[in-house]
């Protein structure tokens, strides 16, 4: 992955009494980011080029704009009690029929997803989930049948082995956009010895 930066400048903001809506995540390095994209363009996905192909950790929330430094350094902090893990995707998955999307499912590093993602619940971050956290790449989301079969099939065979050593913060633009706004280091060491900190 990319190196790690430890802070970012705040972004600027138009109203500092409003809101702002954060998402954190584990993103996918090149050359993978590049394919899974180019599968989300092929098939018309609306959602293609405006998200980086990523693993949610904490699911799209809006916070007020005045907590914004308070959450941005918490993240850093909870983030680096953290040890890198290795992480493997392994082929489709999907949500249908309660949901149409497509995913590149993750087939080892489930249990320190699940774990990073708790522990960065906390304040403003900590809102109940729509549905049981199930770390996963999507590849296809509110398309047609057709299409969400082609991308099912399409990337049965991919593969790609990662070593998560950061998260990233995004912040969702009005056009529905993500810019990176900080990416936070995880500690170097082992899965055997990744522990909820909170």
């Amino acid at each position: 992955m990319s190196t790690p930066i430890s802070h970012t400048p705040e972004p600027p903001v138009d109203d500092e009494d409003g809101e702002i809506t954060l998402g954190v995540s584990i993103t996918v390095p090149e050359p993978h980011a590049s394919e899974l994209t180019h599968w989300r363009v092929k098939i018309g996905d609306p959602l293609a080029n405006l998200v980086e192909p990523h693993i949610t950790l904490i699911p799209p929330t809006a916070i007020p704009v005045a907590q914004l430094s308070d959450v941005l350094d918490r993240l850093r902090w909870h983030a680096a009690r953290h040890h890198d893990f290795t992480l493997h995707l392994r082929g489709t998955g999907t949500f249908r029929p309660i949901s149409d999307v497509v995913f590149v499912a993750v087939s080892q590093g489930i249990s320190a997803c699940e774990i990073l993602a708790d522990d960065l619940r906390f304040g403003p971050l900590e809102v109940p989930l729509q549905f049981p956290y199930h770390p996963h790449v999507t590849v296809a989301h509110n398309v047609s049948e057709d299409y969400l079969d082609e991308a099912y099939e399409g990337l049965e065979g991919f593969r790609a082995n990662l070593v998560v050593d950061q998260v990233a913060v995004h912040r969702q633009n009005d056009n529905g956009s993500w810019d990176r706004i900080a990416t936070y280091p995880l500690a170097k060491g082992s899965l055997r010895n990744a522990t909820s900190t909170r």
